[in-house]
């Protein structure tokens, strides 16, 4: 029974964070397609009456601008009054900063270690688990997944060397959680290389 329970309840959380953000992003683009609607409404004239004129030209103005502004934060100056917004507003918004990694990583573009796949020590078994902050001392705090949700579990702290970092992309650490494990074996040889790599340039330092 608390087994059916918690199935049932860890398919609601990974249903929700999927179906949530999809639907503020459609309320957010009908929202901001309103906004514009004004703009757009003396060319929507010169198109037929058959065509939804206005709607679609206030969809593609508003897909323009989005484009515009990334490649505007792609800039030096984009990027330096980026930083200074998120800095003196996003990131006192609570989670934004860890929301902002989970994307980035999901979109492959972050070079951070939050959201870092791994392995954890923890009672005498490898377990996998996501980097979220690395301490001034060499710790770390890392979320340990429940499966088959990935986005609810526990939190540990943990020294350095009950740590295993992943060299493997976000989504493929996601991807194994989400099917039960299936396909540990690939992030548990991806661990092997890096500690075949860390051992013979060890070596090599001390010949």
């Amino acid at each position: 029974m608390k087994r059916g329970l918690r199935f049932v309840l860890g398919s609601f959380v990974a249903g929700f964070l999927i179906v949530v953000p999809i639907y503020l992003a459609v309320l957010l683009l009908l929202k901001a397609m309103k906004s514009v609607v004004g703009l757009v409404r003396p060319i929507a004239l010169f198109i037929p009456d058959a065509i939804p004129g206005e709607m679609l030209l206030s969809l593609l103005l508003v897909l323009v601008i989005c484009v515009l502004i990334g490649v505007a934060v792609r800039t030096a100056m984009g990027k330096a009054v980026r930083e200074k917004l998120e800095k003196a507003l996003f990131e006192r918004i609570p989670g934004y900063a860890l929301i902002r990694s989970l994307t980035q990583q999901i979109a492959g573009s972050s070079r951070e270690r939050v959201w870092q796949p791994a392995f954890a020590d923890i009672e005498d078994a490898l377990v996998p688990a996501f980097i979220i902050e690395e301490f001034d001392d060499g710790r770390y705090t890392v979320f340990v997944p429940s499966i088959p949700t990935p986005f609810a579990g526990a939190v540990y702290i943990l020294d350095r060397n009950r740590v295993h970092v992943l060299d493997v992309p976000f989504t493929d650490a996601l991807r194994t959680i989400s099917k039960w494990g299936y396909g540990s074996k690939a992030l548990v040889e991806a661990m092997d290389k890096t500690n075949k790599a860390a051992s013979l340039t060890r070596a090599a330092g001390q010949s």
